[in-house]
């Protein structure tokens, strides 16, 4: 599996892992593949804290960090993310907020503990997401940024490259990845409608080919879809350098994940999740409850666009997430997934699905091998 992609990279595998756990992303790095931690829901100075601890325990190997880069990055970099927070919050209609309560009261989830603290403004708007950008780039293990949303301003790209790193950018669609190649970034990452969190709705098998097509030869990372060995045999056979995976490392020993919300995937079919704007504003596949069931009622509030819908669902992502257990709290938990949920149905250790995929992948692959040296 390895090829000039993991040679750039100095990696084994081209096995990329998306996690927001920071003991996943060396696990995956130790195990020959590319751990990516997804920052989105950090600030600064949390993020400072995960990436010295990944410093120490993943040795020589390298990682990246999943970012959100701002379209505008002067627009609003030198705003104060308190400041933002409160202009942005009077933006709010008061139904929303009720209405959101309401979910979290009737679902039996307890408040706060300080009601008085207020929720954050994640990693979506410049403010925020500048200073997570200057916090990676002074890693030097991190050799990789990932664009999670949207095109990333060409400026941006370049300081990046200047540091000596890789930009990777994920794609929806082929003019998506037309506008990442005129971007200047260094790897795509095709994700198909079936993958989790933001996605678009072009279903991976189509999309993939066509990607890989559109902006050769940038190398292709294919997502979406991705839970063993056979499915990364697809993949590549569609002309993609490897694979982005994000579904299969929730449930992991590693994972931090706390137990209720570990057993809500490990109990999902593939037929259980939903794009669905109700969390952050964009469409984004999730698990499907009683909370994105309510936002898709005739009688719910429209949904706000990015970043005003976080800031409505920031309370009770923070809230059912603190108390994953509690009465029904997984009735209303925010819990992205692909449809690939439905193949994981075991806790494995990081270190065994790696193996795994190896297994599978040669397994499907060298029979076809096989087939063409009869011929």
């Amino acid at each position: 599996m390895r090829n000039q992609l993991c040679k750039k990279l100095g990696i084994d595998l081209p096995i990329f892992a998306f996690t927001h756990c920071r003991d996943v992303v060396v696990a995956v790095s130790r195990a020959g593949g590319f751990g990516v931690l997804g920052a989105a829901y950090f600030n600064a100075q949390e993020l400072k804290a995960e990436l010295d601890w990944i410093d120490t325990h993943i040795g020589d190997h390298p990682y990246g960090v999943d970012i959100l880069l701002p379209q505008d990055p002067d627009g609003l970099g030198g705003t104060d993310p308190q400041i933002l927070q409160r202009e942005l919050s009077d933006q709010i209609p008061a139904e929303h907020v009720r209405f959101a309560e309401g979910l979290l009261e009737a679902h039996g989830v307890p408040p706060w503990p300080d009601r008085d603290e207020p929720v954050r403004l994640l990693g979506w708007t410049a403010a925020t997401v500048m200073p997570l950008l200057d916090e990676s780039l002074k890693h030097p293990r991190c050799t990789l940024i990932a664009n999670g949303l949207g095109v990333p301003p060409p400026t941006l790209v370049e300081r990046i490259q200047a540091s000596g790193r890789l930009v990777a950018g994920l794609c929806g669609r082929v003019s998506q990845a037309k506008n990442h190649q005129r971007a200047g970034v260094d790897i795509l990452v095709a994700v198909g409608g079936e993958g989790g969190g933001h996605v678009g709705e072009v279903a991976s098998v189509v999309l993939w080919p066509q990607v890989v097509d559109a902006v050769a030869p940038i190398p292709v990372l294919a997502a979406g879809g991705i839970g063993n060995g056979r499915q990364i045999a697809a993949a590549m056979a569609m002309g993609a350098q490897g694979v982005w995976t994000g579904s299969l490392w929730l449930t992991v020993e590693e994972s931090a994940l706390q137990p209720a919300q570990r057993q809500s995937y490990l109990n999902a079919s593939s037929e259980d999740t939903v794009r669905t704007r109700s969390w952050t504003g964009k469409p984004s596949r999730m698990l499907r409850n009683a909370w994105s069931d309510a936002w898709a009622a005739d009688d719910a509030p429209p949904t706000l666009g990015l970043p005003l819908q976080g800031l409505v669902t920031a309370d009770a992502m923070r809230r059912t997430e603190r108390y994953a257990g509690s009465g029904d709290a997984q009735a209303v938990a925010c819990n992205p997934a692909g449809q690939v949920i439905g193949q994981i149905t075991a806790v494995e250790s990081c270190r065994q699905v790696m193996y795994r995929l190896q297994e599978e992948y040669l397994a499907a692959v060298q029979p076809l091998l096989a087939s063409l040296e009869e011929q």
